[in-house]
C-alpha cells in the first residue's frame, strides 16, 4: 500500500494506571504495525542489569536532562522516585519525517504536555475491567510488597482523572479485543483528512488565486 493510500504516521500516546497490562497491549500492537515504533525515553536513572543505552532508555546525567529542558528539546518529562524520565522532541520529528507511528508509554501528565505542544497527537487512555481487577493483576505479579501494592491503588484512582482529558478510552478485559481497539485506533488515526492531502489533490486540486 502507498504511503498516499495509508497517509502519514501519527503520535500514539498511551496511558494507564498500573495493573492494567498496558505495556504488554501496546507490544502486541507494535507487532501488527509494521510502520510503528515505540519511543525511548531519557532518564537520569543508572541502567539495569542488561539494559542497552539507546534501547531501553538514553542515559544521561542530570546537567544534560537539565540542559534539554531549558534548550525546549523535551515534549514532556516528569520525576519518579527522585528520577527523571522524558520524551525528546527530535525523537517525534524523526518518526514523522518518515511518516512512522509513535508510540508514547508515558503517564497522564506527560501526555497533557504532549498534546500541548503536539496538538495532533492521539491520546488513548487504557482502563482494567475493574478496581477488584487491577488489583487482582497487581498481586498476581509478585514483585510488590502489600504496602507498595496500596500505593499503586492510591495513585491510579488520581492517574485514571486524566481519561476524563483523552480522545480514546479502551477497557483492556480480555487482551485480544483491547488489541484490536488500539490497532483500529492508529489506522483510522492514517486516514485523517489533514494527513490525506495528497490523495484529495489528485482529484481535487488546489485552485490557483
Amino acid at each position: 500500500m502507498s504511503n498516499d493510500a495509508r497517509g502519514g504516521g501519527s503520535l500514539i500516546v498511551v496511558s494507564a494506571p498500573s495493573g492494567t497490562g498496558k505495556t504488554t497491549l501496546t507490544r502486541l500492537v507494535l507487532k501488527r504495525l509494521p510502520a510503528a515504533r515505540f519511543s525511548v525515553s531519557h532518564t537520569t536513572r543508572p541502567p539495569r542489569g542488561a539494559e542497552q543505552n539507546g534501547v531501553d532508555y538514553h542515559f544521561v546525567d542530570d546537567a544534560e536532562f537539565d540542559r534539554m529542558i531549558a534548550a525546549g528539546e523535551l515534549a514532556e518529562w516528569a520525576e519518579y522516585q527522585g528520577r527523571r524520565y522524558g520524551t525528546s522532541n527530535a525523537q517525534i520529528a524523526a518518526a514523522a519525517a518518515e511518516g512512522a507511528d509513535l508510540f508514547l508509554d508515558i503517564e497522564g501528565q506527560g501526555g497533557m504536555q504532549v498534546k500541548e505542544q503536539h496538538p495532533d497527537a492521539v491520546l488513548v487512555f487504557v482502563l482494567p475491567p475493574s478496581r477488584e481487577e487491577q488489583e487482582r493483576r497487581l498481586r498476581g505479579r509478585g514483585v510488590d510488597a502489600p504496602e507498595a501494592i496500596a500505593r499503586r491503588l492510591a495513585n491510579a484512582r488520581r492517574e485514571a482523572e486524566f481519561a476524563r482529558r483523552y480522545d480514546y478510552i479502551i477497557v483492556n478485559d480480555e487482551l485480544e479485543d483491547a488489541a484490536c481497539s488500539l490497532e483500529s485506533i492508529v489506522r483510522a488515526a492514517r486516514q485523517r483528512r489533514e494527513k490525506m492531502h495528497d490523495a484529495i489533490a489528485r482529484f481535487a486540486p488546489a485552485e490557483k488565486s
